[in-house]
Protein backbone atom coordinates (compact mmCIF):
# COMPACT_ATOMS: atom_id res chain seq x y z
CA UNK A 1 0.00 0.00 0.00
CA UNK A 2 1.43 3.46 -0.69
CA UNK A 3 2.04 5.77 1.60
CA UNK A 4 -0.60 8.87 2.05
CA UNK A 5 0.09 12.29 1.15
CA UNK A 6 -0.99 14.80 3.04
CA UNK A 7 -0.45 18.57 2.90
CA UNK A 8 0.23 20.95 5.76
CA UNK A 9 -0.50 24.52 5.82
CA UNK A 10 0.94 27.07 8.12
CA UNK A 11 -1.47 28.80 10.90
CA UNK A 12 -0.39 32.01 10.34
CA UNK A 13 -2.53 32.32 13.74
CA UNK A 14 -0.25 30.45 16.17
CA UNK A 15 2.68 30.79 14.30
CA UNK A 16 5.80 33.86 14.39
CA UNK A 17 8.43 34.69 12.12
CA UNK A 18 11.47 36.57 13.93
CA UNK A 19 14.60 37.59 13.31
CA UNK A 20 17.62 39.44 15.37
CA UNK A 21 20.68 41.39 14.59
CA UNK A 22 23.39 42.41 16.64
CA UNK A 23 23.16 46.75 17.13
CA UNK A 24 26.57 48.44 17.71
CA UNK A 25 28.07 45.02 18.75
CA UNK A 26 26.80 45.35 22.09
CA UNK A 27 22.83 44.60 22.29
CA UNK A 28 20.62 42.82 19.80
CA UNK A 29 17.68 44.08 17.54
CA UNK A 30 14.47 41.61 16.85
CA UNK A 31 12.49 42.08 14.46
CA UNK A 32 9.43 39.86 12.84
CA UNK A 33 7.68 39.30 9.70
CA UNK A 34 3.63 39.61 10.17
CA UNK A 35 2.55 38.20 7.10
CA UNK A 36 4.22 34.94 5.32
CA UNK A 37 2.41 31.79 4.30
CA UNK A 38 3.60 28.29 3.36
CA UNK A 39 2.85 24.72 3.65
CA UNK A 40 4.63 21.00 4.64
CA UNK A 41 3.94 17.80 2.46
CA UNK A 42 4.80 14.46 3.43
CA UNK A 43 4.52 11.18 3.38
CA UNK A 44 3.01 7.89 5.58
CA UNK A 45 3.64 9.23 9.35
CA UNK A 46 5.95 11.66 10.55
CA UNK A 47 8.02 14.46 8.67
CA UNK A 48 11.13 12.61 7.65
CA UNK A 49 11.82 14.00 3.94
CA UNK A 50 9.22 16.37 3.80
CA UNK A 51 8.78 19.08 1.45
CA UNK A 52 8.80 22.58 2.56
CA UNK A 53 7.51 25.61 0.73
CA UNK A 54 7.33 28.93 2.75
CA UNK A 55 6.83 33.16 1.10
CA UNK A 56 7.10 36.13 3.48
CA UNK A 57 5.47 39.35 2.81
CA UNK A 58 8.65 41.82 3.09
CA UNK A 59 6.38 44.94 3.48
CA UNK A 60 4.86 43.03 6.27
CA UNK A 61 8.53 43.34 8.53
CA UNK A 62 8.04 44.75 12.18
CA UNK A 63 10.96 45.90 14.59
CA UNK A 64 8.22 48.18 16.41
CA UNK A 65 9.77 51.71 14.59
CA UNK A 66 8.26 52.75 11.64
CA UNK A 67 11.38 54.61 10.17
CA UNK A 68 13.84 51.88 10.96
CA UNK A 69 11.21 49.32 9.22
CA UNK A 70 10.83 52.07 6.63
CA UNK A 71 14.54 52.04 5.78
CA UNK A 72 14.59 48.19 6.00
CA UNK A 73 12.02 47.88 3.48
CA UNK A 74 14.16 50.37 0.99
CA UNK A 75 17.25 50.00 -1.30
CA UNK A 76 19.84 49.79 1.54
CA UNK A 77 18.31 46.54 2.50
CA UNK A 78 15.27 44.28 1.27
CA UNK A 79 13.87 46.55 -1.59
CA UNK A 80 10.68 45.60 -1.35
CA UNK A 81 9.32 47.52 -4.41
CA UNK A 82 11.39 45.29 -6.49
CA UNK A 83 11.58 42.06 -4.26
CA UNK A 84 8.29 41.88 -2.38
CA UNK A 85 8.70 38.19 -1.31
CA UNK A 86 11.34 35.91 0.47
CA UNK A 87 10.91 32.20 -0.38
CA UNK A 88 12.32 29.11 0.73
CA UNK A 89 12.02 25.66 -0.89
CA UNK A 90 13.26 22.33 1.04
CA UNK A 91 15.85 19.87 -0.60
CA UNK A 92 16.14 17.72 2.33
CA UNK A 93 14.21 17.11 5.59
CA UNK A 94 16.23 14.59 7.77
CA UNK A 95 15.68 13.07 11.09
CA UNK A 96 18.69 13.47 13.56
CA UNK A 97 16.82 11.98 16.57
CA UNK A 98 14.62 12.82 18.89
CA UNK A 99 12.91 15.53 17.66
CA UNK A 100 15.52 17.01 16.24
CA UNK A 101 15.56 17.63 12.01
CA UNK A 102 18.22 19.44 9.75
CA UNK A 103 16.53 21.46 6.68
CA UNK A 104 18.42 22.15 3.73
CA UNK A 105 16.64 24.40 0.93
CA UNK A 106 16.89 27.74 -1.27
CA UNK A 107 16.30 30.74 0.37
CA UNK A 108 15.76 33.66 -1.89
CA UNK A 109 15.95 37.06 -0.82
CA UNK A 110 16.38 40.73 -2.76
CA UNK A 111 16.31 38.31 -5.93
CA UNK A 112 19.00 36.30 -4.51
CA UNK A 113 18.70 32.47 -4.25
CA UNK A 114 21.86 30.80 -2.02
CA UNK A 115 21.76 27.13 0.02
CA UNK A 116 20.95 27.59 3.41
CA UNK A 117 20.98 25.10 6.10
CA UNK A 118 17.95 25.08 9.38
CA UNK A 119 17.58 23.34 12.62
CA UNK A 120 14.33 22.03 13.30
CA UNK A 121 13.06 21.60 16.65
CA UNK A 122 9.79 19.10 16.58
CA UNK A 123 7.13 20.62 19.47
CA UNK A 124 5.03 17.53 18.90
CA UNK A 125 1.02 17.14 17.90
CA UNK A 126 -2.34 17.94 19.50
CA UNK A 127 -5.53 17.90 18.49
CA UNK A 128 -7.41 21.02 18.42
CA UNK A 129 -10.98 21.60 20.59
CA UNK A 130 -12.55 21.40 16.81
CA UNK A 131 -10.73 17.94 16.19
CA UNK A 132 -7.89 19.25 13.90
CA UNK A 133 -4.50 17.64 14.20
CA UNK A 134 -1.71 20.13 14.76
CA UNK A 135 2.26 19.98 14.72
CA UNK A 136 4.89 22.21 15.95
CA UNK A 137 8.13 23.26 15.18
CA UNK A 138 10.73 25.84 15.77
CA UNK A 139 12.81 26.52 13.13
CA UNK A 140 16.46 28.35 14.03
CA UNK A 141 19.37 29.21 11.86
CA UNK A 142 22.14 31.97 10.89
CA UNK A 143 22.19 33.84 7.59
CA UNK A 144 25.08 36.21 6.67
CA UNK A 145 23.02 39.25 5.25
CA UNK A 146 25.53 40.30 2.71
CA UNK A 147 25.32 37.01 0.92
CA UNK A 148 21.66 38.22 0.10
CA UNK A 149 22.99 41.73 -1.14
CA UNK A 150 22.32 43.64 1.97
CA UNK A 151 25.53 45.26 2.91
CA UNK A 152 24.42 48.66 3.99
CA UNK A 153 26.89 49.55 7.16
CA UNK A 154 27.75 52.50 8.97
CA UNK A 155 31.02 52.50 11.05
CA UNK A 156 30.77 53.95 15.11
CA UNK A 157 32.97 56.34 16.16
CA UNK A 158 34.99 53.28 18.02
CA UNK A 159 35.62 51.85 14.26
CA UNK A 160 32.94 49.11 14.79
CA UNK A 161 30.09 47.88 12.85
CA UNK A 162 26.40 49.58 13.14
CA UNK A 163 24.69 46.39 12.22
CA UNK A 164 25.86 42.86 11.92
CA UNK A 165 26.42 40.49 8.92
CA UNK A 166 24.97 37.23 10.68
CA UNK A 167 20.99 37.34 11.06
CA UNK A 168 19.73 35.17 13.69
CA UNK A 169 16.72 33.43 12.36
CA UNK A 170 13.63 32.14 14.64
CA UNK A 171 10.40 31.00 13.12
CA UNK A 172 8.06 28.98 15.71
CA UNK A 173 5.46 27.57 13.49
CA UNK A 174 2.19 25.54 13.88
CA UNK A 175 0.60 23.11 10.53
CA UNK A 176 -2.77 21.84 10.72
CA UNK A 177 -3.59 19.64 7.32
CA UNK A 178 -5.11 21.23 4.51
CA UNK A 179 -8.13 20.10 3.51
CA UNK A 180 -9.49 20.88 0.56
CA UNK A 181 -13.06 22.27 0.67
CA UNK A 182 -15.92 20.45 -1.60
CA UNK A 183 -16.63 22.17 -4.33
CA UNK A 184 -20.19 22.31 -6.16
CA UNK A 185 -20.91 20.01 -8.83
CA UNK A 186 -21.83 22.36 -12.41
CA UNK A 187 -24.92 22.75 -12.98
CA UNK A 188 -26.27 20.57 -16.28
Amino acid sequence: MKNKTTTWAIDPLHSEVLFKIKHLVISTVTGSFNKFEGRAVSQGEGFDDAKVYFSIDVASIDTNQAQRDQHLREGDFFSADLYPKITFESTSFVHKGGNEFKMAGNLTMKGVTKPVELNVEYGGSQRSLQGVVKHGFEVTGIINRKEFGMAWNVVTDAGNLGLGEDIKLVANIQVSELVEEMKPAAAN
